[in-house]
């Protein structure tokens, strides 16, 4: 008799544990969700690396975009107002040049010419906002002419009417920023 009222006890307890847990975990959500990360250039140079908030992305030739994802970044759960980004990013100027180099691929000499060439690398920075969303979802970085960036963090669709942006992956650049 004493061994079957443990047992129901037991049941009772880890049921009655179970029940709590469930309700508990049901009603705490975080108020913020991680995020995959990716980009869209919109320009004739090669974006290296680029971060949104300190999550990388991946990179992005010259006016592509939107096929990769690296994870994760971080966004609220709920937009809030004056909800912004930090963005970095290396760029090359001249991103199929060592493709017309007369020197043997990777060899000391193609090295050399290499790390000459990353020295005309520009890095940048810049803090945006991020507009309105219902439903968080990705982080979106569009990288535009003269060092312009974008970002967005809704669930929408770049081709979607109800994004907020829409760019052409091929933008004229200006001569002069």
């Amino acid at each position: 008799m004493c061994k079957t009222r443990n047992w129901k006890t037991a049941v009772s307890l880890a049921v009655w544990l179970s029940a709590v847990l469930l309700v508990t975990a049901c009603r705490s959500q975080s108020p913020m969700l991680s995020a995959p990360v990716t980009g869209y250039n919109h320009t004739s140079a090669a974006i290296n690396r680029f971060s949104v908030n300190g999550a990388g992305g991946p990179n992005l030739g010259p006016h592509q975009g939107g096929g990769k994802q690296s994870c994760c970044g971080v966004v609220p759960r709920y937009w809030v107002p004056g909800l912004r980004a930090v963005v970095e990013w290396e760029k090359d100027p001249d991103p199929y040049s060592y493709g017309k180099w007369p020197e043997r691929p990777y060899s000391d000499a193609w090295n050399k010419r290499m790390a000459r060439e990353k020295q005309r690398y520009s890095r940048h920075k810049a803090i945006v906002e991020i507009p309105w969303y219902s439903v968080a979802g990705t982080l979106k970085v569009h990288f535009l002419p003269c060092n312009q960036v974008r970002v967005s963090a809704d669930n929408i669709k770049v081709m979607d009417p109800r994004y907020p942006y829409s760019y052409p992956m091929k933008m004229e650049e200006p001569e002069v920023c």
